[in-house]
């Protein structure tokens, strides 16, 4: 197991020449320390773990792992399906300022196009994100007071990635010297 910075991970998650729509991801409260776990999956990707914290308002600190090579039926009964609920995005800036006046062309069109026809939320978001090139986004199961079920079952898949990414956490906040994180 390879430990990584979680920007170098979301980096890799970005790079991954998969259909961008069938990422999902479950993610909520640390179940000990301060923070957050998250896992991103895709079929074909695979699944990634990433545990941060807010060092301070403007700046997340955490590492994490790729847990698996591919998503099985074990792993997939975890995971959120396409129905209406929380959704999540990676996104990439523009690599200039044409390729910025063009992806903005185009969300003006997708945002013109969703208010003059009858749509759905989640086709809204879906257009948004392909418009904007986002390399990943989908469904999500979030809890931003607790941990969804999904979470504690995926934790216990990969139990030896959790402790391991946990001891790295727990390293990374008392260097920096923040007790309970950033509220």
């Amino acid at each position: 197991m390879r430990i990584r910075e979680w920007k170098d991970l979301l980096a890799d998650v970005s790079e991954q020449s998969v259909d961008p729509s069938s990422w999902r991801a479950v993610a909520g409260d640390r179940s000990g320390g301060i923070g957050e776990d998250l896992y991103l999956a895709h079929p074909r990707a695979g699944v990634y773990l990433l545990k941060t914290y807010a060092k301070n308002p403007y700046r997340v600190e955490g590492c994490g792992t790729k847990v698996a090579r591919r998503v099985d039926e074990e792993i997939d009964a975890y995971l959120p399906t396409d129905e209406p609920g929380s959704r999540f995005a990676v996104r990439t800036p523009p690599t200039d300022e044409s390729h910025a006046e063009t992806v903005s062309n185009r969300l003006q069109t997708v945002v013109e196009t969703h208010a003059d026809a009858p749509t759905t939320p989640q086709d809204f978001f879906d257009d948004v994100m392909e418009a904007l090139e986002s390399p990943a986004f989908g469904p999500m199961a979030y809890d931003q007071f607790d941990r969804p079920d999904a979470l504690d079952g995926l934790s216990e898949q990969f139990e030896e990635a959790e402790s391991v990414l946990n001891a790295e956490l727990d390293e990374l906040v008392e260097a920096d010297e923040v007790d309970r994180g950033f509220m």
